[in-house]
């Protein structure tokens, strides 16, 4: 059992919330968002895109199937902290192998419970994200303010450098045999090359189950060590903050434009918008769940998709540039999907997956490793 202190969460606005904390002990600062999906907390918590986030679970209880290191989506949980109105510390499930709140502990996550989540969740709805302050060991909301005001801003930051791979590497892991989901695997195997922004390993074991072959280069990899590689396509992967931080990659895809098939995913497809001369904007509380409808302009279909993401590229930015828009979120209209009009380049805004999350948009994976066969 995890030791339970008090603890307080401060945001930058002077909203206080107590709690009591079931994770590491201590102070800590981050940008706050919040994430609607009902489950796969685990996955949610070692997404990389999460890097340097406090998450708030709308989700009342979670840890109730408790962590298993065979559905992580990165290999240590990749949040700042963990906000919850209730967690299970004694899991009931078969395959779990730990209890999430020892999880949270052996990686120095704080975790704070009790709080009023809804209340947490409405202001940040109303208000947008912002910076937030948390600590288990103390009470002096003056003194987080101050930490939460002074922390720094997550556009002004590089997470990438924090989370992507450090050398070029296979990937040799297939989705797991009891996860049947993935059923149009290739005759050939065409070899993918995955521009690594802090990709989920869940792509990866899609891309291998489907039959490629995949090598992982660092997000800052040339064009020209790409094209060393022989890849029949390239993909960019999601990651963590704001594209504009990531000139290497956009340059490195500019270059790679019209020499090799692309496909980008999240942040991959707000990298591939600025590399064609697009604009990207800060959302005011980003996309953070699986529950969001996207629809394909091309043929009226809706998908339910999973989504994780703060920045969306901007409508207005692209009227004249060689790129048409594929996809709406029909939740606020933003840009879920481009193409662009005289190269095979594509990307989508979501992520398809579907790890956490709906199935609908599997089929994007299957579809680009298809195309480069």
């Amino acid at each position: 059992m995890v030791e339970r202190t008090k603890g307080l969460l401060v945001l930058e606005d002077g909203s206080v919330f107590p709690g009591y904390s079931m994770g590491a002990q201590g102070e800590f600062v981050g940008e706050l968002v919040f994430n609607t999906s009902m489950t796969g907390y685990q996955e949610i918590i070692t997404d990389p895109s999460y890097w340097g986030q406090m998450v708030t679970f709308t989700c009342p209880h979670i840890g109730n199937v408790g962590i298993n290191r065979e559905d992580a989506e990165s290999c240590e949980p990749m949040v700042r902290a963990i906000l919850v109105r209730e967690m299970c510390e004694t899991p009931s499930n078969w395959r779990a192998q730990q209890p999430l709140p020892e999880y949270l502990a052996e990686y120095n996550i704080p975790a704070l419970v009790g709080l009023d989540t809804r209340r947490l969740t409405l202001t940040l709805r109303d208000k947008g994200v912002m910076r937030a302050a948390l600590a288990t060991n103390s009470t002096d909301s003056a003194r987080l303010l101050e930490m939460a005001r002074n922390a720094p801003d997550m556009s002004a930051l590089s997470p990438v450098e924090q989370v992507d791979t450090e050398a070029v590497s296979d990937w040799a892991e297939p989705v797991a045999e009891a996860w049947d989901a993935i059923k149009f695997k290739q005759k050939d195997a065409p070899h993918v090359v995955v521009i690594d922004c802090g990709i989920k390993h869940n792509i990866l074991r899609i891309l291998k189950t489907l039959g490629a072959r995949v090598t992982v280069v660092p997000a800052n990899t040339s064009a020209t060590d790409i094209l060393t590689l022989n890849p029949n396509g390239v993909l960019i992967s999601n990651g963590p903050g704001d594209p504009v931080q990531v000139p290497a990659t956009v340059e490195s895809v500019q270059q790679l434009m019209g020499q090799v098939p692309i496909f980008g995913i999240c942040l991959g497809h707000q990298i591939i918008g600025l590399a064609c001369g697009a604009k990207t904007y800060k959302l005011p509380f980003g996309h953070h769940g699986g529950n969001h409808p996207v629809k394909n302009l091309a043929t009226g279909q809706v998908e339910i998709t999973a989504q994780n993401h703060n920045y969306a590229v901007d409508a207005e930015s692209i009227k004249d540039l060689p790129l048409e828009v594929t996809r709406i979120n029909l939740y606020d209209n933003t840009i879920e999907g481009l193409k662009h009009t005289k190269m095979p380049v594509w990307s989508v805004q979501y992520h398809p997956e579907a790890s956490p999350g709906p199935h609908d948009s599997l089929h994007e994976l299957a579809s680009f490793v298809a195309s480069i066969a």
